[in-house]
């Protein structure tokens, strides 16, 4: 549902929930899109490998889309690009760390000749049809984080990304608290906040305190250190490089996409590497094992990811020996828990020291806790506040906040994903729905994976599959082969002789008299079987697995 004039805003992803994020802001034919995330699937979505936004409002609308803006270089916020770009083209600003975190995904989905980047900071202004876009230095668990300030014929809109107040940084980009207080000052229509941490009371501490605690780890270690976190925490990074030169220890990196973050981030500057730190897996295998570290990715349980791999022994270049320590430098995501759980029992019975949750002084989050988004808000004095990115107790706790620094409770809406704000003569309220949800990947398959196919993989994980085999005689309209049972998941063959001779009377029994009431369509045979069978298993085993008749005429 579109205005015919005026300024509307929705989110694509990104509310009441927390994994993916996309915002759209119209104003009559200027659309700006503000990020472009994925998300990670959970357990229920079986085979699935990502999750990206619903970009049909974009399709329908992609005359009108003049840019997309990123905030930073997160998974949940440009993992998305390459599926948007393929099937809309529009111009990229980002900033200079973003932009290569960008290029190397555009790369692999062969995007990036024909895509259009521009680099922006702190001091840039782009115009975007009606809308003029400016942005502010903020900082957060990567580098190069920015903040949007969208000027449109309505007012100032305020995007925030996500966003901490770490005021003593380990890379020494602070957020520019007098820029944020000046755009207060000029007047802040309507704010977009991030709301991961509104739960949590207080401030949260300092990126620098972990590299305290990481380096105390490596001098414990008596073994090899393996070391597992994001690996777009690039700040992260570089304090686990200080500690290991400071510790006499070489670093090894696992995992793909810790690999291309550190090349990345090398070549522009923002990863200080010394040169002959970083060995390859056959090289760092001849090493003492008190000199090496070995870098990560797998911290949120992925079961592909290279902490996995070596928890259950199937990484083919490493594995972890009695000794070892472990440490996992991250928090599980909510829904990650029960992944990242199985991991570390692993890890113990190989007879690992393992040093992982937030007791362990090892992480802090990147995002601000709630006297930091009470500063936000302090800072930019919106009339109107939307909270964004976060599952909705953390939306309602943001609006509780807001409302605390003087907001008016009217003034503040909590959507979901589709859900349209529209601003008409300086007055916001929601005002209908667009089309959005989760974009399914699996392989190379982008929405074709739909409710239907995950039920039967729901099922099939859950009581197999029966696999029925006939041959039926075309002339003579009688059976002449079969049945072939074939079990996958459901009985074990050899063990139910019994069960599976009662199955084939069944359908040699339901397929003739079908055939003497003329009954021929293989439709009809098929359904009628699945019913028939489809009862009596469930009578006997209270299962239900999938029931697949194959008719074969000769």
């Amino acid at each position: 549902m579109q205005s015919k004039e005026g300024l509307i805003i929705a989110a694509l992803g990104g509310v009441n929930e927390i994994g993916k994020n996309m915002y759209v802001f119209q104003y009559n034919d200027d659309i700006v899109v503000i990020d472009c995330g994925s998300k990670f699937p959970d357990e229920s979505l079986l085979g699935i490998d990502l999750i990206i936004p619903d970009v049909s409002y974009l399709l329908d609308n992609q005359d009108k889309v003049r840019a997309l803006v990123v905030t930073h270089g997160h998974e949940d916020h440009i993992g998305g690009i390459p599926y948007l770009l393929k099937q809309i083209q529009m111009p990229i600003y980002a900033s200079r760390l973003t932009l290569g975190l960008i290029e190397i995904k555009l790369r692999e989905h062969g995007l990036l000749r024909e895509t259009k980047m521009t680099r922006i900071d702190a001091n840039s202004t782009i115009e975007l049809g009606a809308m003029t876009c400016s942005f502010f230095n903020t900082n957060h668990s990567i580098p190069d984080c920015l903040g949007v300030v969208m000027d449109t014929p309505e007012g100032t809109i305020v995007h925030t990304g996500d966003f901490k107040f770490d005021l003593t940084p380990a890379n020494k980009q602070y957020p520019d608290l007098h820029r944020m207080s000046d755009i207060g000052k000029k007047g802040v229509y309507l704010l977009l906040s991030e709301s991961t941490n509104a739960e949590r009371p207080g401030f949260t501490p300092s990126e620098q305190l972990v590299g305290v605690h990481i380096e105390e780890a490596f001098n414990q270690a008596k073994q090899r250190v393996f070391i597992s976190t994001f690996a777009s925490n690039v700040n992260r990074l570089q304090q686990i490089v200080d500690a290991a030169v400071r510790t006499n220890r070489k670093i090894c990196l696992l995992g793909r996409s810790m690999v291309n973050v550190v090349q990345v981030a090398t070549e522009l500057g923002y990863l200080t590497v010394p040169d002959g730190m970083i060995l390859e897996p056959n090289e760092a295998a001849k090493l003492h094992p008190e000199r090496m570290a070995v870098l990560c990715t797998g911290s949120q349980g992925e079961p592909m990811a290279a902490l996995a791999r070596l928890s259950n022994g199937s990484h083919r270049q490493m594995k972890i020996d009695a000794g070892d320590t472990v440490i996992i430098a991250a928090s599980p995501i909510p829904g990650n828990e029960r992944d990242v759980s199985r991991i570390i029992d692993n890890l113990y019975a190989m007879g690992a020291h393992i040093i992982y949750g937030s007791q362990s002084d090892l992480h802090v989050s990147g995002h601000g806790s709630q006297e930091e988004l009470k500063l936000m808000l302090t800072l930019m004095k919106p009339k109107y506040f939307i909270p964004v990115h976060g599952e909705f107790r953390m939306l309602h706790q943001h609006r509780i906040l807001a409302e605390a620094v003087g907001v008016r409770r009217e003034h503040i809406f909590i959507l979901n994903n589709g859900d349209v704000v529209e601003s008409k003569n300086g007055v916001v309220r929601q005002f209908g729905q667009i089309q959005a949800g989760q974009i399914l990947v699996d392989g190379l398959g982008i929405g074709d994976i739909g409710n239907i196919v995950l039920r039967d993989r729901r099922q099939l994980s859950a009581d197999g599959i029966l696999i029925i085999v006939i041959t039926l005689s075309k002339t003579e309209s009688k059976l002449i082969s079969g049945p072939d049972t074939i079990s996958r998941g459901f009985v074990y063959v050899r063990d139910s002789e019994e069960l599976i001779e009662e199955v084939n009377q069944i359908v040699i029994a339901t397929v003739n008299k079908m055939l003497e009431e003329h009954i021929t369509q293989w439709n009809v045979m098929k359904k009628t079987l699945k019913d028939s069978l489809g009862q009596f298993l469930y009578s006997r085993t209270k299962r239900r697995p999938i029931i697949l008749p194959i008719i074969i005429e000769v």
